[in-house]
């Protein structure tokens, strides 16, 4: 699948139709889920088939690294998701990610999900240790939102992928620790770490990697019609924002805004942009992509700048979530 033509895009509204009619636990219990949907946070019309099954979207489980000096297949502008725990730092090319959307991993000894949902552009990184238990994350297949919902195989409870909450099962209402990360070139990950981990394909001729099933989606000026909620007013839905935490709320500027001054500062809080990260969401070859850049954002903690956990999102993903959130334009 390397554009979005008119017959998947005739599929997307079927699709919605068909999830309305099919979204209740009577359904979904006999597609062979064990979930316990008498407990639920949600109503169960907001989700919705995204169309692959479950695990259809196979996340990654036993990833792969080669060191950065050896990657041939990753251009200069390649986005990349960058994780450090404990000085364990590694990168998650969102060219693998686009077609896995999950990395179970062990970083700096730590359990983690690392996750990219492409249709909300949210790359979210989670521990994966929920009190003496070890979860391990699989897609289901469903959205809710246009975004991600996971669930894990021990108890098959349904997270959402941007809020790291368990929405449906047995686990409803635990809320998953996200660590920080944030999305860069693969030439600033190389320059810096030229023997930093980065993660490969376990099979490199399974699926077109480096190619970009959503062709153009981030220029357009709706969602799919996969996402069914309200769009924000006096903004273009499309429009990247930036979303972090700031006493206690959940705050989001614009990556534009961001870009035209190169750097922010909102209290306590930077963030700094950096030119030379391509779209995942643009062209059909991802490393030919338009710049859009990449930002950094930090705290001052004891004479040092404290990476903050935060994501690049779009606008409508934002106020989906965050209703009550404020944007700053």
């Amino acid at each position: 699948m390397k554009v979005l033509s008119s017959t998947l895009f005739a599929l997307l509204f079927s699709l919605v139709s068909i999830s309305v009619v099919t979204a209740n636990p009577a359904r979904w219990t006999l597609e062979g889920w064990k979930t316990d949907f008498e407990k639920s946070s949600i109503s169960f019309s907001e989700i919705l088939s995204g169309g692959p099954p479950k695990d259809g979207i196979p996340s990654i489980d036993s990833p792969k690294f080669q060191p950065a000096s050896s990657i041939k297949t990753l251009g200069d502008r390649d986005p990349v998701i960058r994780l450090d725990i404990k000085g364990d730092i590694r990168a998650y090319p969102l060219q693998v990610l686009t077609w896995h959307e999950i990395v179970n991993d062990v970083v700096g000894g730590v359990p983690v999900a690392v996750t990219y949902c492409p249709l909300c552009n949210a790359s979210i990184a989670f521990e994966r240790k929920i009190d003496d238990q070890i979860l391990e994350f699989g897609t289901t297949g469903k959205l809710r939102n246009s975004d991600l919902v996971m669930y894990d195989r021990q108890t098959e409870s349904w997270w959402q992928q941007f809020t790291g909450e368990a929405i449906v099962g047995s686990l409803q209402g635990t809320e998953l620790t996200m660590i920080p990360v944030r999305v860069t070139s693969f030439s600033d990950f190389k320059t810096e770490l030229p023997n930093g981990k980065v993660l490969v394909p376990n099979q490199p001729s399974a699926r077109p990697y480096g190619r970009n099933p959503y062709v153009k989606y981030d220029s357009r000026n709706t969602p799919y019609p996969l996402f069914t909620g309200d769009l924000p007013e006096n903004i273009n839905p499309m429009a990247r924002v930036v979303v972090f935490a700031s006493g206690g709320k959940r705050q989001a500027v614009m990556l534009a805004k961001i870009r035209q001054t190169g750097s922010l500062k909102i209290g306590d809080i930077s963030l700094n942009w950096e030119k030379g990260v391509a779209s995942a969401l643009d062209s059909a070859d991802i490393s030919n992509s338009r710049d859009i850049g990449g930002v950094r954002v930090t705290r001052e903690k004891g004479g040092k700048a404290e990476d903050l956990v935060h994501d690049v999102t779009f606008a409508f993903v934002f106020y989906a979530f965050h209703p009550d959130g404020q944007l700053l334009q």
